[in-house]
């Protein structure tokens, strides 16, 4: 679906470099098939020397001759980044945007109304292959051109379509800041482990696998989480007296919480526009 495509990002931060990279590293798509567009100047000699990739300052030059221009800039200069890129962006070019709470109708406001828009809610793990994205498409985007935004998508890992676009501020919440989530339980657990008495490097070693191992055993059971928690907790053993702990700090009202202010955010930001 890829074969005769030219991307261009406008953006090389890091999401930026995992899409493009796994593009390179699983699809037919050639580096000289894609631009990218960065202000800086030390980061554009990075990437064109890693991925041999076309390079630019210039925005507009690089999408004036894209069918597909990812937005990949923060969500707070995307007004600038489109208004840079609208006069040379052909009208039937796929635009997808990567930007948090940046809503499809403020992308259309600045583009034109007819012009296919992909919103993509993606993660972090997209740099390893085991991203999740969630994203969703305007009445403009073609058939061809979704299954081009699923086939770019499926080179990050995993991908979910969805049919109103209110799911992708939900997304944001759950899926795209949940990897700092868990990073963050995970530093915990290691801080933990060295005040019980290991070295850093061991009680990392040990959260790292115990977490790798709990998702791939979650995933490949099948069966729902509260059931392994179970299997795992004897009556009045160690891990009853750990979880009994975790339930009277509110781990799990706190989770909820954190959840719910990053949704409320991804929402503020889509109005800021």
């Amino acid at each position: 679906m890829l074969d005769t495509s030219r991307i261009a990002f406008i953006g090389g931060g890091v999401m930026c470099e995992a899409i493009l990279s796994r593009l390179l590293k699983g699809s037919s798509l050639s580096a000289d098939a894609i631009s990218v567009a960065e202000p800086i100047a030390a980061r554009r000699e990075q990437l064109a020397g890693k991925y041999a990739v076309h390079v630019t300052s210039d925005n507009a030059a690089a999408a004036e001759q894209a069918t597909i221009v990812v937005l990949s800039v923060k969500p707070q200069i995307m007004s600038l980044a489109m208004e840079s890129i609208k006069a040379g962006l052909a009208q039937t070019a796929l635009v997808i945007s990567i930007a948090a709470g940046v809503a499809i109708r403020s992308i259309q406001n600045v583009l034109g109304s007819q012009q296919p828009v992909v919103r993509v809610m993606p993660n972090t793990p997209a740099q390893i292959g085991e991203g999740l994205s969630v994203w969703t498409t305007t009445a403009q985007v073609s058939v061809a051109q979704k299954e081009q935004a699923r086939s770019i998508l499926q080179a990050m890992g995993r991908e979910v379509y969805v049919e109103n676009e209110h799911y992708l501020d939900m997304a944001t919440a759950l899926s795209g800041s949940g990897p700092a989530y868990v990073f963050l339980f995970m530093e915990a657990l290691i801080d933990a482990g060295v005040q019980l008495g290991f070295s850093r490097p061991v009680a990392q070693q040990l959260v790292e696998q115990t977490l790798k191992g709990s998702v791939d055993f979650a995933i490949a059971s099948g069966r729902h989480v509260a059931e392994l928690r179970n299997q795992v907790t004897s009556p009045g053993g160690t891990t009853a007296a750990g979880l009994y702990e975790l339930e009277s700090g509110r781990l799990r009202t706190t989770i909820a919480d954190a959840v719910r202010a990053a949704y409320r955010r991804s929402i503020e930001l889509g109005k800021s526009e």
